[in-house]
């Protein structure tokens, strides 16, 4: 499906000189200890302000819409609610890069142009499938731990959902999100660029009960997590992570999870890649040792440039990218914008957000939107009253950890950028063009 263009209508159409004026008024209008705040603030009422400036005046009484004066549609009795059809363009899409003759190994992307705040609908989540999705009856499925354990168990469904449950705010994220623009251009959209990425609220059951319940032989530090699709996709995963922090997950954003999302089971490694994450999960086999499966070898590595290749880099680091505005929208005309967009860290929370408009040469401090919360997705604001003149604008975020997002020349100093590289977190630029033309800039 082709993605629309969008149309990006400037806040306020006012010149610069107004736009600074109306900033000085608020200025002495407004007294804050902090200057950021104040700032921020001033650039909101001031945006306001013009927006109203160029609103006309009402000369006749406002008229009564058509759909006030008929009958609406009725609610589809017990349906489930469906968005409406003027948002019908808002969709997850497949690659347009990689052509594929079938459908059983693919993946499809979230619009996060489109997504309003950090949650993901569950109809729109990112999905990774390597050998089609099944349909899995949860009253007939299993999920076994065996391997060096005290006691093998098996659990059903009905059995896992007794469990007191957890619900976790996080992002999700494909180690491949990025990996056809490393260096040049071959992506028109960010949901082409950077739509293999979520956030939800994941809720299920710490992996750390059950293992607490069956009992770990002594010199046991790995677990096999494998899923029931026809690829058994599988994964290594440290004990210690599994100890930490990682789920069973039965549900997102407030309901069972979807099929193509592992429905009615799959394992959820809050701040590691995509694929550790196993959909449709059958079994966990606890291990002194990881199995170094193709999906460990052959896939998901990362080359070095001496040559070798680093396996097991399985954390997201600190990444973000501007979402509005983003390739294949379209500004109109010069003016009051806001530059919106996404930040993330799978080692912590974001600290920070900075915003480029001239390739990199300058740097600007954006808002980040409440709630920053840790190994989630934070929204973050920047507002911008564009000349008109062509811009080159990026984002670059820092997490708690201090790890600065770096630009994609620092990471080809540390990894060789050949073939199906993983883990694409670099600085990446759009372009805005004097006619307002927003357009993929990485080359």
């Amino acid at each position: 499906m082709t993605e629309k263009q969008t149309t990006l209508q400037p806040i306020s159409r006012g010149s610069p000189e107004k736009y600074t004026e109306r900033m000085a008024l608020e200025e002495g209008a407004i007294k804050s200890s902090s200057r950021r705040s104040f700032l921020s603030g001033a650039a909101t009422a001031a945006a306001a302000a013009t927006v109203a400036s160029t609103t006309g005046a009402i000369a006749a009484p406002l008229d009564v819409q058509p759909s006030s004066k008929s009958m609406g549609r009725t609610t589809v009795p017990n349906g489930y609610g469906l968005p409406s059809k003027f948002e019908a363009d808002v969709t997850r899409n497949r690659s347009d890069i990689f052509v594929n003759k079938q459908n059983f190994s693919d993946w499809s992307m979230t619009p996060i142009q489109h997504q309003q705040g950090i949650i993901t609908p569950n109809g729109l989540i990112f999905e990774r499938h390597h050998a089609g999705i099944p349909d899995i009856d949860p009253d007939a499925h299993e999920l076994v731990i065996h391997g060096m354990v005290k006691q093998a168990m098996k659990y059903s469904m009905s059995d896992l959902m007794r469990y007191p449950s957890v619900s976790k705010f996080h992002f999700m994220e494909c180690s491949g999100n990025g990996l056809t623009d490393w260096l040049s251009v071959k992506s028109d959209t960010v949901q082409q660029t950077h739509g293999l990425l979520s956030c939800t609220q994941w809720t299920g059951v710490p992996v750390s009960w059950l293992l607490d319940e069956v009992g770990l032989d002594s010199g046991a530090k790995w677990l096999l997590f494998e899923g029931a699709d026809g690829s058994a996709h599988a994964r290594s995963i440290p004990l210690d992570k599994a100890m930490d922090d990682a789920l069973l997950v039965f549900a997102s954003g407030g309901e069972m999870l979807r099929p193509e999302n592992g429905y009615p089971l799959r394992a959820f490694m809050p701040g590691w890649e995509g694929n550790t994450s196993v959909k449709w999960l059958r079994r966990i086999k606890v291990s002194d040792q990881p199995w170094h499966l193709r999906s460990e070898t052959a896939r998901y590595t990362d080359p070095m440039p001496d040559g070798k290749w680093r396996q097991f880099s399985m954390e997201m680091e600190c990444k973000s990218v501007i979402t509005n505005p983003s390739g294949g929208m379209q500004m109109q005309g010069p003016g009051m914008y806001e530059i919106q967009g996404f930040a993330w860290s799978g080692l912590g929370k974001i600290n920070s957000v900075d915003i480029t408009l001239d390739g990199g040469k300058t740097w600007r401090t954006a808002d980040l939107e409440d709630p920053v919360m840790d190994r989630c997705l934070t929204r973050f604001r920047y507002r911008w009253n564009w000349d008109g003149s062509p811009a080159k604008i990026a984002s670059r975020a820092v997490d708690s950890t201090g790890y600065v997002q770096p630009t994609v020349a620092e990471l080809a100093d540390k990894r060789a950028i050949v073939g199906f590289v993983q883990h694409h977190n670099g600085i990446f630029p759009w372009a805005v063009s004097e006619s307002g033309e927003v357009t993929n800039a990485i080359a």
